[in-house]
């Protein structure tokens, strides 16, 4: 394995969209500008240098409105580490920035058509996640 990792696999693990009413759905059709997009990385060990990464990202509104909708995925990874890599912050590294990086196009394109498929085609995330500067912020 000439890199640090290798994605085995990449799958939709859990996707939901709630929009509890007609009301809430003209509502949110005007304002889902003021939403905001939350990104949260775990892992689970498994076997064999792999460790599964879930990405969940959540999509919602922290105003006060009560007429809200909520859009959340989580999409797994499966990657395996190679051998030679035994450096905890390295390992922290590839998971929170490299694995990110390298998935976050297909996760991207695919949480903003279950967007659209809920009815909200005009999604676009203007700001594109710098998996580096998070990185650096959360170990500096």
């Amino acid at each position: 394995m000439a890199e640090k990792f290798k994605i085995l696999t990449q799958f939709v693990k859990d996707m939901s969209s709630e929009t509890p009413n007609v009301e809430t759905y003209l509502y949110v059709k005007d304002y889902i500008k003021n939403y905001n997009l939350n990104i949260e990385i775990t892992t689970k060990p498994l076997k064999n240098r792999m460790v599964e990464v879930n990405t969940k990202l959540d999509y919602m509104d922290k105003g006060k409105s009560q007429n809200k909708s909520h859009f959340e995925m989580n999409y797994a990874s499966i990657i395996k580490i190679d051998e030679e890599i035994k450096d905890r912050k390295i390992i922290e590294k590839i998971i929170l920035c490299d694995v990110q990086k390298e998935i976050y196009p297909n996760l991207e394109k695919t949480f903003i058509n279950l967007l659209s498929s809920s009815g909200y085609p005009n999604v676009k995330f203007e700001k594109k996640i710098d998996f580096e500067k998070l990185y650096s912020q959360k170990f500096s």
